[in-house]
């Protein structure tokens, strides 16, 4: 076994040796130094350990884009536990599923989520404390763990509908921030980015948050994304780099209209869903900035490929896989194992490096499936040029993109089949301007039943951004040889 040592922790802590009295973050009016991060991160994992959190142990951390989430996130990494971070949408019945798959022993939550977050702990069994309750003796150096051990568990929905926790470990966060910084993003030490993707999300926690301070950028946050109060935000701290999801680009280039001066961007990011080139083109055009489109997922870090300063940006994809990762395109039917196509043709996209992770929590038949011969199967649909650049041709099977966030429509179905007046339900998405995809939901009623009530029903059983807000009745669906419903001819009859 290897004596190795590594502690994304160390992420923060380097920039506290290195840069201890330059500013790391602004949130509203606070300006917090990098020595004043770490030695609140310390105080606070000094009062975790205090509660007998140690190495191994999960906690979970429920918290907006404020100041409060990467100070408890680092306290956690310090005292050797594991980071599970709670999505903000979730109901509490759903809350309470991650915390009880992953075994936590803790609840970090925001005040501002106390409601839901106590509920959902109360019925797990788990204890919960505020973020500014945690004050303790601080440590004089962060745990250090093995680089394959667990620091950060992200939950993301499978397509049989329960949301499978995705095992990152030390390794796969530190190197993904560290090429993200150096290799494919070209982050300045002396840049300012402003962070309004939720941290609870992989992509604003690993690219925004870990890659700008792997580096020693300073990072402004938005709790809650306002295009025309970012641009205000970005103009008073003199941002230059913004990361975003399709929606967020279309928001900004609308708020710009009316927005007495614009930023001065050096570099900006998509990912999440696909950029539309139109919006791509006028952003660039308004901004006098190029995006970056990039493509990932939870369980690789997130970045798999991205468009590079080096190699150059091409509209309509994302560009070539990051420094030491593989990604390749696979012959989608065999399941069994990795067999690689010709270049140009359309397959499976499939990633190999240091960016993927160990497996899910608890479910080792799901994660064979999804690592094969050392490879991750992503069940997204691609082709790779003879240049390198890898294009996303279609996401698999049905899932649904809303405003960056994933919609599986099994956990839709499942919430709506509860209804007393629903007899059947397929749950499809459908092009939307604004979200790039939208929730529909396809009804056999079993009764007088209205949209407005399935739409409430949803609305009260499922996460803000899982419900659906359109509603076709019909009389029967359409069925393969097997029986299964045939989501494809719902989708070319409800766009």
């Amino acid at each position: 076994m290897s004596n190795a040592t590594l502690s994304l922790a160390s992420v923060l802590a380097e920039q506290a040796r290195r840069r201890p009295d330059k500013v790391g973050l602004v949130q509203g009016e606070r300006r917090l130094t990098f020595g004043q991060l770490w030695d609140t991160a310390r105080e606070q994992a000094g009062a975790l350990i205090a509660r007998g959190i140690g190495p191994g142990d999960r906690v979970a951390l429920m918290c907006p884009n404020t100041a409060e989430f990467p100070l408890a996130y680092y306290a956690i990494l310090a005292a050797g536990a594991t980071v599970v971070p709670v999505h903000l949408l979730l109901t509490a019945p759903e809350v309470e599923y991650v915390l009880r798959d992953s075994d936590v022993r803790l609840l970090i939550c925001h005040e501002l989520f106390a409601a839901t977050g106590s509920a959902a702990a109360a019925a797990a069994g788990v204890p919960t404390v505020a973020p500014d309750a945690l004050t303790g003796e601080p440590i004089t150096h962060f745990t250090s763990r093995r680089p394959d051990d667990v620091a950060v568990v992200f939950y993301t929905s499978g397509t049989t509908g329960k949301p499978k926790g995705a095992e990152l470990s030390h390794l796969n966060l530190v190197l993904s921030a560290t090429v993200n910084a150096f290799d494919a993003n070209e982050i300045r030490p002396d840049g300012v980015l402003l962070a309004a993707l939720p941290l609870f999300h992989i992509f604003g926690q690993t690219v925004s948050l870990n890659s700008s301070w792997r580096v020693g950028a300073t990072v402004v946050l938005q709790p809650r994304f306002d295009a025309a109060a970012a641009i205000d935000l970005m103009v008073e701290h003199g941002v230059d780099a913004f990361h975003g999801v399709p929606t967020m680009y279309i928001g900004l280039l609308s708020a710009a209209a009316e927005a007495k001066a614009l930023p001065a961007l050096h570099h900006c990011i998509s990912g999440g869903a696909a950029l539309p080139v139109a919006v791509l083109e006028e952003f660039e055009r308004v901004f006098a900035t190029t995006i970056l489109e990039g493509y990932g997922l939870s369980e690789t870090s997130p970045t798999a490929a991205v468009n590079q300063p080096h190699f150059g940006a091409r509209a309509g994809t994302v560009g070539h896989p990051i420094w030491g990762v593989d990604v390749e395109i696979a012959d989608p039917e065999a399941q069994q194992e990795i067999s690689l196509l010709p270049t140009g043709a359309v397959g499976e996209i499939v990633v190999r490096g240091h960016n993927v992770f160990n497996g899910y929590t608890g479910n080792p038949e799901a994660t064979a499936a999804a690592v094969v011969d050392g490879w991750f199967r992503t069940g997204d649909l691609g082709t790779k040029d003879a240049r390198g650049y890898v294009t996303i041709v279609d996401r698999t099977k049905d899932l649904i993109l809303r405003g960056g966030f994933n919609v599986y429509p099994t956990e839709v179905e499942a919430a709506l089949q509860r209804h007393p007046r629903i007899a059947q339900v397929a749950v499809i998405g459908v092009p939307h301007e604004t979200h790039g995809e939208e929730v529909c939901a396809v009804v056999i009623p079993a009764g007088e039943l209205t949209a407005a009530e399935v739409i409430e029903f949803g609305r009260e059983h499922l996460a803000k951004h899982k419900y659906p807000r359109r509603v076709e009745f019909v009389t029967e669906l359409p069925l393969g040889p097997s029986f299964k419903v045939l989501k494809r001819e719902l989708r070319q009859r409800f766009t």
